[in-house]
């Protein structure tokens, strides 16, 4: 396969993933609206995400909801890495026709294309998300592995952020997630992940062309935005810290994500994309560490060496998940990988180049207050 089709391509994954390709000598056609929330409004100049693939891929400035431009962007490729998504939990809960559009229709046109048009497609690759497990696996000491649903409102309003057994409402001990584990997400972000991985998988086998599917985990590293409210913790906590403001901790801080750098998120999907075992496969991409809240703000701090308030305010948002790690030993197994960056040594990395860059308005507050309109934020 020599000719890549990238959508997303100018997006934080899809520019490295799309510079990656380019060094191992392939050829790569980047689909991508430019979005303004992830690269201002003059991408040609605001946009180090966009720079960086100028004049190296084949550019098409389109969008995936349009049949038009998906036909211009496949003609000729053989294999495509579809990462264009709406992404984030939080606003997907009040852009829901959005996030359908983009994610769930964008991605049938898609497959519609490659079932009724001529095309030389060899592999599809689609990008799912940790957010398709919800709470994920845990464990009950009365009824074993269990897979709790959405937390209350009424606990999580006294204090209480625990996941209880869905059985005998008991506190349950979190476990790391496999494949095979529950699928029920909690957004509607998370709902449009797992529509479009069952999408890409059951059509792409229907039509004999090997698909992968990946779970990326909490995606970080040099490049991403810091200037979108809804892309994550450590943009929105940068942020904060540059421009000297208190850091906002949710919950009781101790709620846990698995951050997973760029690079080991790049090199395991172009994995995907080389070997024929993953045709086929869904697989996890993560560290299998779980870190707390609480932990990314103080290791922030420390390496900013800025020293701003950090609260725990026991505010929550309707939606999020409690804890969610994953287990990645399918992915090591199968096509051995191996993640190369631990959370300290990303970070570290992430901060410097946080530190060279000019710090962007901080949009924080005008999010949550988006947030606390819509009834998501208590």
């Amino acid at each position: 396969m020599k000719n890549i089709l990238i959508t997303g391509g100018a997006g934080f994954i899809g520019s490295n993933i799309t510079l990656k390709l380019i060094d191992k000598g392939l050829n790569v056609t980047v689909l991508d609206n430019l979005s303004p929330q992830i690269h201002g409004d003059n991408p040609q100049v605001t946009s180090p995400l966009f720079k960086s693939i100028l004049n190296k891929a084949k550019f098409i400035n389109g969008s995936v909801t349009s049949k038009e431009d998906w036909t211009e962007a496949i003609e000729g490729q053989d294999a495509i890495i579809h990462l264009a998504a709406e992404t984030g939990t939080g606003q997907s809960m009040y852009e829901i026709q959005k996030y359908i559009d983009v994610n769930i229709g964008g991605t049938a046109i898609m497959l519609d294309i490659l079932a009724n048009n001529s095309h030389q497609i060899k592999k599809v690759i689609v990008a799912a998300s940790r957010a398709i497990y919800g709470e994920g696996k845990y464990e009950c000491q009365n009824h074993g592995i269990v897979y709790p649903t959405e937390r209350l409102d009424a606990d999580m309003a006294k204090g209480d952020f625990q996941c209880k057994c869905p059985i005998c409402h008991e506190t349950v001990k979190i476990l790391s997630t496999t494949e095979d584990s529950k699928i029920h997400p909690t957004s509607v972000y998370g709902i449009t992940k797992q529509n479009q991985e069952q999408l890409v998988l059951t059509v792409c086998k229907s039509l004999g062309i090997p698909a992968v599917g990946y779970r990326y985990q909490n995606v970080y590293g040099p490049g991403q935005s810091l200037s979108n409210p809804y892309t994550g913790i450590l943009s929105i906590f940068s942020t904060r810290i540059k421009n000297g403001n208190a850091i906002n901790i949710f919950e009781d801080g101790k709620e846990t994500r698995d951050f997973v750098f760029i690079e080991d998120i790049a090199n395991a999907t172009i994995l995907g994309l080389e070997k024929d075992e993953a045709n086929g496969q869904v697989y996890n991409v993560g560290t299998g560490v779980a870190t707390d809240v609480i932990t990314v703000a103080n290791t922030l701090a420390k390496f900013y060496e800025r020293e701003v308030p950090i609260q725990i305010s026991g505010n929550y948002r309707l939606g999020d998940i409690r804890h969610n790690f994953a287990d990645i030993s399918k992915i090591k197994l199968e096509l051995d990988f191996e993640p190369k960056w631990s959370f300290n040594k990303g970070i570290e990395a992430f901060a410097k180049w946080v530190n060279q860059q000019e710090i962007p308005e901080d949009k924080y507050e005008s999010s949550i207050e988006e947030m606390k309109k819509k009834g998501l934020y208590k």
